[in-house]
């Protein structure tokens, strides 16, 4: 029972922040199962299986905060859908140890192209409103899904950084259509896990609990992502994609360091992390302040006119 308890807690911290930046339910629950002694494809089948409640929870949570785009739903996730399901047949028979540290690598690339451009720039706003060409889509939505499949976790990570890092589209709109689009993606990777494992090594009251800790905290990430500033869910989304990744590396004992330097290099990217934040932070401030500023300058400026016309 206290086992079901943890469980449950961490799926809904997991999809807590998962559900308001878009990421890390996967990464998060598939790393705590692998802990715990479970097989890769186990651990991953299981995941999936909790994720088809907890992302049709989150997917009606967004829809009702309209943050979805259902053209990107529909464009990113049949093709993911059909990359889950590739990837679960193949993790079934084969471990994914080899794909993970270049995956990694990428998603640090993309995290920290991210994290730079929203700390710095803000919201990209030079394409806003451009439309996401489904030749871009389709092949993302295949990679992102089988990513997803094979290691546990990353649709989000793959699937946001690059579509936030296009600018073509708001980041709660980006992170509320990605996240409605990955039930799909998690219906079809238990599918082929299904097909692969049958019900061997997936523990579903496992499952379940995660399950039941993610669907409580849908709705109240639906509600964070369309409140948080986009600066700030920007620099948030990069510096989680950096940090989450950066552990498969060292971890992994992909990096040359060892115990301490292991250590050092977490506290560093942390700390860079939370400067990141604590910058957007500050500069939303200070162009709310400015935008304040211009609003009431408008507002005494037709006063102003009112009181002419009306002594005219």
């Amino acid at each position: 029972m206290r086992t079901l308890i943890v469980l449950a807690l961490a799926g809904l911290g997991a999809q807590l922040v998962d559900g308001s930046l878009g990421m890390a339910y996967g990464v998060t629950s598939t790393t705590l199962l692998l802990a715990a002694g479970t097989n890769p494809a186990a651990a991953s089948a299981t995941v999936h299986l909790a994720e088809i409640g907890t992302t049709l929870a989150s997917g009606v949570a967004h829809w009702r905060f309209r943050n979805v785009d259902w053209r990107l739903v529909v464009r990113v996730g049949v093709p993911g859908a059909i990359g889950a399901f590739a990837g679960a047949t193949v993790l079934s028979g084969l471990a994914a140890e080899l794909a993970r540290p270049v995956m990694a690598g990428i998603l640090i690339a993309l995290g920290l192209y991210v994290l730079v451009r929203f700390t710095l720039a803000g919201l990209p706003t030079g394409n806003l409103g451009k439309p996401l060409r489904k030749r871009f889509l389709s092949p993302l939505g295949l990679v992102a899904g089988f990513v997803d499949a094979t290691g546990g976790g990353g649709w989000g990570p793959v699937a946001n950084s690059t579509i936030l890092a296009s600018g073509r589209l708001e980041p709660r709109k980006v992170i509320g259509s990605i996240s409605t689009s990955e039930f799909a993606v998690t219906v079809a990777a238990s599918a082929g896990f299904l097909v692969g494992l049958g019900t061997e090594g997936v523990d579903l009251s496992w499952a379940g609990a995660l399950l039941v800790g993610g669907a409580i905290a849908a709705p109240f990430a639906a509600w964070l992502v369309r409140h948080v500033p986009p600066r700030v869910l920007g620099s948030g989304v990069g510096g989680l994609i950096i940090v989450t990744n950066a552990k498969t590396l060292l971890d992994g004992g992909l990096l040359p360091f060892g115990g301490a330097g292991t250590t050092a290099v977490y506290v560093t990217l942390f700390a860079v992390w939370m400067s990141a934040l604590a910058y957007s932070v500050r500069a939303h401030r200070r162009t709310r302040a400015r935008e304040n500023e211009v609003a009431r300058s408008r507002l005494r400026d037709r006063e102003e006119q009112s009181e002419g016309a009306a002594t005219g």
